[in-house]
C-alpha cells in the first residue's frame, strides 16, 4: 500500500510523526511535503495529495494542517478523491466505512499525537461497507461530471 502525505507549515509536525506511524506498519509513504516551518499555502498540498491519489500514484492520502479543513477542501477539489477532516478514531473509522474516504485531514493544532494515529489505525483498519452506501458514494461521484 502506498499513501500519500501532505501538509502545510502548520501540520509538518504531525505528518512526519504519522509518516513514521505509516512506515513502521509497513506502509509505502509519498511525502509531498512541506518539509519545514517556512509558510506555504495548505492549497498546494492538499491538491498535490489529492492528484497522486485521483492518479493512482498512491492508493490513499494524509493531509495535515492547522485544522484539518482547508486542506480537505482542496483535496476535494480533485474528481475522484473523497477527503474527510477526522478528529478522532470514530470519525476516521466512518469516513472509510460510510463515505469510503480516500483521503483523510487532521489537524495539528485540534489532534493531539495519539488521537491522531488511533485515528489513522481505525481508518486504515476498516472497510466501505457499501450496501446502502455505495449509493450516496456513487452520486458523490456524479458530482465530479464536468469538473476539472
Amino acid at each position: 500500500m502506498r499513501i500519500a502525505l501532505g501538509a502545510d507549515h502548520a501540520g509538518v509536525d504531525l505528518k512526519d510523526l504519522l509518516g513514521k506511524h505509516l512506515a513502521d506498519r509497513g506502509v509505502e509513504i509519498i511525502d509531498l511535503g512541506t518539509h519545514g516551518h517556512d509558510r506555504v499555502d495548505y492549497p498546494d498540498f492538499g491538491a498535490a495529495v489529492g492528484r497522486a491519489v485521483a492518479g493512482g500514484d498512491a492508493d490513499l492520502g494524509l493531509c495535515v494542517c492547522g485544522s484539518g479543513i482547508g486542506i480537505a477542501i482542496a483535496a476535494n477539489k480533485v474528481p475522484g478523491v473523497r477527503a474527510a477532516t477526522v478528529h478522532d478514531s470514530t470519525s476516521a473509522r466512518l469516513a472509510r466505512e460510510h463515505n469510503d474516504a480516500n483521503v483523510i485531514c487532521i489537524g495539528e493544532r485540534l489532534t493531539g499525537e495519539e488521537v491522531a494515529k488511533d485515528a489513522l489505525d481505525a481508518w486504515l483498519d476498516a472497510e466501505f461497507q457499501g450496501g446502502r452506501h455505495a449509493g450516496r458514494v456513487a452520486k458523490i461521484a456524479d458530482l465530479d461530471v464536468g469538473l476539472g
